[in-house]
């Protein structure tokens, strides 16, 4: 049998027996140290432009691509955004997951993510272990860890970049990002209230969380614009939960006087009431109009399709990403400085008058307007 010629050039081998191009190669085909094509690699302004070209070409060239250990070795510094959070909705969490991918993609950088108990005794000291143990880029803080003060200045001791996401402004602004909560649960109140709701329940958010607290003295500012006050024994506390929702919106549908309507903090509770209403042969909207909080893909997947404030998760996760990045120099920093989302009602069929009946698609009325998709 005939021996392979051993002597060919690699660019003659098989594919699978080429040998993979080292920072050496590109450093000794572009006639230049191993540290000027590291400063390449890394976007250093120390390179002139006709160095950087021919030094680029020969990466192209020799399909090289950078060791991130190694990157991260030689920068003192990972390729990790973390994500951490304490968040109990799941489609939440997976929004902002997208958004993070969105932002990082072909940069080199990856995300983990690191979920946690904020009421846990050891909760700092644990986030601490990771933050040394990882050394990550920089950390994406979501509420209700965003809203930790605590957290925030042992990220900045540890010399630990970071973004918050929290709907009212707690840090300078290239560490925030902004979700204006308040204004949306305006919106959802503004809705029911148009329809002609006057019972009206609302089951708000955990108390840990300054989100539960913002959406419910924006939706009681809503209401107050009608002449509506919400009345104690129509207010619920969940958990951000399918099965909160579900329990307090028993407690309401069985107190003393039953709602025409209910707005739930958000989309996971919206969910749960859907459930305590069928089980308690309530027709939606007909018997109960159905409100929610973020408009997470399920929205619009419910039967009937859920009315719900959008507030745009994915976006603000693909912000805060590209705030870390701008921040460390690896993105363009006119990206830098406070971003701000403002959510928007989005009316399904899941709330109508409280006879049941719905208003047309382009009625005058804005805050009952239907919009033509979900």
């Amino acid at each position: 049998m005939d021996q392979p010629n051993r002597s060919q050039p690699d660019t003659e081998l098989p594919r699978q027996e080429r040998r993979k191009a080292t920072i050496n190669d590109v450093a000794a085909r572009a006639n230049v140290s191993k540290k000027t094509v590291s400063r390449v690699i890394n976007d250093s302004p120390q390179v002139r432009p006709a160095t950087r070209e021919r030094v680029e070409a020969v990466i192209r060239e020799l399909a090289f691509s950078p060791d991130p250990q190694a990157r991260a070795l030689a920068l003192r510094r990972s390729f990790l955004i973390a994500l951490v959070y304490d968040n109990p909705s799941p489609q939440y969490v997976v929004s902002m997951q997208h958004g993070i991918l969105d932002a990082i993609e072909s940069t080199g950088f990856q995300l983990v993510l690191r979920p946690c108990d904020r009421g846990a005794p050891d909760y700092l000291t644990r986030i601490a272990e990771f933050i040394t143990r990882h050394k990550p880029f920089g950390v994406v803080l979501p509420p209700s860890v965003s809203e930790d003060a605590a957290l925030a200045e042992m990220l900045r001791a540890s010399q630990c970049d970071y973004v918050r996401i929290a709907s009212v402004h707690l840090d300078a602004p290239n560490r925030m990002v902004r979700t204006c909560d308040a204004e949306g649960a305006a919106q959802a109140a503004r809705h029911l209230a148009a329809l002609g709701h006057k019972m009206i329940g609302h089951i708000h958010g955990p108390k840990t969380f300054r989100s539960a607290h913002e959406r419910q003295a924006g939706f009681e500012a809503g209401l107050g614009e009608f002449g509506l006050a919400l009345s104690a024994e129509l207010v619920a506390e969940g958990g951000y939960t399918f099965e909160s929702g579900q329990s307090a919106a028993e407690r309401l549908i069985y107190g003393p006087r039953r709602p025409t309507a209910i707005f739930a903090g958000n989309d996971e509770m919206a969910m749960g009431v859907y459930m305590a209403a069928r089980k308690a042969g309530l027709r939606i909207p007909e018997d109960l109009s159905i409100a929610g909080f973020d408009d997470t893909p399920i929205a619009a997947r419910m039967w009937p399709p859920m009315t719900t404030v959008r507030l745009p998760i994915r976006d603000m996760g693909r912000r805060a990403a590209e705030l870390l990045l701008a921040a460390g120099g690896a993105q363009d920093g006119a990206l830098a400085g406070e971003a701000a989302f403002v959510p928007e009602i989005v009316v399904r069929q899941s709330t109508s008058t409280p006879d049941g009946k719905h208003y047309p698609p382009n009625d005058d009325n804005p805050a009952v307007r239907t919009p033509a998709t979900g």
